[in-house]
C-alpha cells in the first residue's frame, strides 16, 4: 500500500490544499483531480451527491495522485464503512459534538484491535494493494468536524480521543451555533477567536487540523497559523466564477447581447 500523500505532507509539517467536489459527476472529478490538487473531498453531506455517483467520482481521481477523501452524511458505521471499502482514504464526519461520538468514529473507520470496522474492502485492496488490510489503520484518515458550540464546550475531551488523528473546523456551521454571521472567510471576532482556540488546542493534542475556506489568501493565512489541511472553493464555485468571468469581460461588447438574467 502507498502511504497517504496527507500523512506524508504532515511529516514534513507541509499542508494539504483541498479541493471540494460537489458536482455528481465522475468526469467533473477526473477534472479537478489532473489540476494537482493534493486531495479532493467528495461532499455526500450537503452536495447533490450519492452513493453510485460517489463510487465512479473516486474512480475518477485514481487516475492521479490526488488523495480522495469523502464528507459522509453523518456519523454512521455503514457509509463510513462503505465508503472506505469503496477506496477513501479519508473521510471527514460532520458534527462531532462529543467525546462518545469521536470514539465511534475512530472505532469504526480502523479494524481491530484498534477498531471495529468489517472486513470487506471490495475496491480499496484493489486500487490500494495486496497488503491494505494491514496498513488501512495507518494510512486512512478520519478527521472529526468541529462545528458547534457543544464540540468547543467539550473540546479537550473530544481531542484526547485515543486514535484520533485529524480535526476539521466547518467555520459556517460553527459561527451559526455561536450566533454569529454563518460564513467561511471574514468571520466574526467571536467565531475567529473560537477558531484559533480549537487550533491551539489540536497542536496542544498533537492533531493535525484542517479548515474550509472560500479564498486562496484566507487559506494561506490560516496556514501561516498552523493550518495543514486547507479547502478552497469547491467544483460548482469553479465553474461558475469562471463563467461568470467570461461573461464579464463579453458583455458590453459590439455586437453582444445583454445578461439574459438568470436564477
Amino acid at each position: 500500500m502507498k502511504p497517504n500523500r496527507l500523512r506524508t505532507l504532515w511529516a514534513a509539517d507541509q499542508a494539504a490544499v483541498n479541493g471540494w467536489l460537489a458536482v455528481p459527476h465522475a468526469f467533473s472529478a477526473e477534472v479537478m483531480a489532473h489540476q494537482g490538487w493534493d486531495s479532493l473531498t467528495i461532499d455526500m453531506q450537503h452536495g447533490v451527491i450519492d452513493y453510485p455517483a460517489m463510487l465512479g467520482m473516486l474512480q475518477a481521481i485514481s487516475t492521479t495522485p490526488t488523495v480522495p477523501v469523502v464528507r459522509v452524511p453523518w456519523l454512521e458505521p455503514g457509509i463510513l464503512m462503505k465508503t472506505l471499502d469503496a477506496g477513501a482514504l479519508g473521510v471527514i464526519c460532520p458534527m462531532i459534538n462529543s467525546r462518545e461520538e469521536a470514539q465511534r468514529l475512530v472505532a469504526w473507520t480502523n479494524y481491530a484491535p484498534k477498531g471495529m470496522r468489517s472486513v470487506g474492502p471490495v475496491r480499496a485492496q484493489m486500487v490500494h494493494g495486496a497488503d491494505y488490510l494491514q496498513r488501512a489503520n495507518e494510512e486512512v484518515v478520519a478527521f472529526a468536524m468541529i462545528e458547534t458550540a457543544q464540540a468547543l464546550d467539550r473540546l479537550d475531551d473530544i481531542l484526547s480521543v485515543e486514535g484520533l488523528e485529524a480535526i476539521y473546523i466547518g467555520p459556517s456551521d460553527l459561527s451559526l451555533s455561536l450566533g454569529c454571521s454563518p460564513v467561511f472567510d471574514d468571520v466574526d471576532p467571536k467565531a475567529a477567536e473560537a477558531i484559533d482556540h480549537i487550533l491551539a488546542r489540536a497542536k496542544a493534542h498533537g492533531v493535525w487540523a484542517g479548515i474550509h475556506n472560500g479564498r486562496p489568501d484566507v487559506a494561506a493565512a490560516r496556514i501561516g497559523k498552523g493550518f495543514r489541511f486547507v479547502t478552497v472553493s469547491s467544483d460548482a464555485r469553479l465553474i461558475a466564477a469562471g463563467a461568470q468571468d467570461v461573461l464579464s469581460a463579453m458583455r458590453g461588447r459590439p455586437g453582444v447581447a445583454p445578461a439574459a438574467g438568470g436564477y
